[in-house]
């Protein structure tokens, strides 16, 4: 079984588009566990906040069929590839980590760990001890420098 960790965000109908996502990854993973709802500006573009959250899963599917039912589930929720990288979303999940497997083709580990908190502190809260594969630090370790990365004065939300 593969450990995958997926960012999912939203700046539209967020609760609701962050809730769809969740029901649709626990009917195609195994052991879902979600991070705290994180509350940050709109990065690249003038837009609302967003929510970003972390979800662990397991799973035996490929990292190509992985991404393949992520995609399935932002196209369900209304996604439009069409849309500037940086613009305002339904729903965004990424495939953040797949196991300690680093493939360049397939951004992982997700280069945004080190970018964004609002991808780190998620990734950090559910998987405090796991280790970077490329920068050999903990999430914890890497969270504890946040003031070195970029700041979006994020919110937890209960």
């Amino acid at each position: 079984m593969a450990e995958l960790h997926i960012n999912i965000g939203s700046n539209q109908n967020r609760r609701q588009n962050i809730a769809q996502s969740i029901d649709a990854l626990k009917m195609n993973f195994f052991d879902v566990i979600c991070s705290d709802i994180f509350e940050s500006p709109a990065v690249g573009f003038e837009g609302a906040d967003f929510y970003n959250m972390g979800v662990n899963a397991t799973t035996n599917l490929s990292i190509a069929e992985v991404l393949s039912i992520l995609y399935t589930i932002e196209d369900k929720q209304g996604r439009d590839r069409s849309k500037p990288k940086f613009s305002s979303r339904q729903i965004d999940l990424d495939l953040v980590l797949y196991d300690q497997v680093i493939d360049v083709e397939n951004n992982l580990p997700r280069d945004d760990i080190l970018k964004y908190n609002f991808v780190l502190l998620p990734l950090a809260q559910l998987n405090p001890q796991s280790i970077h594969p490329l920068e050999n630090k903990t999430y914890a370790q890497l969270s504890a420098t946040v003031n070195e990365l970029k700041s979006y004065n994020i919110k937890i939300l209960n």
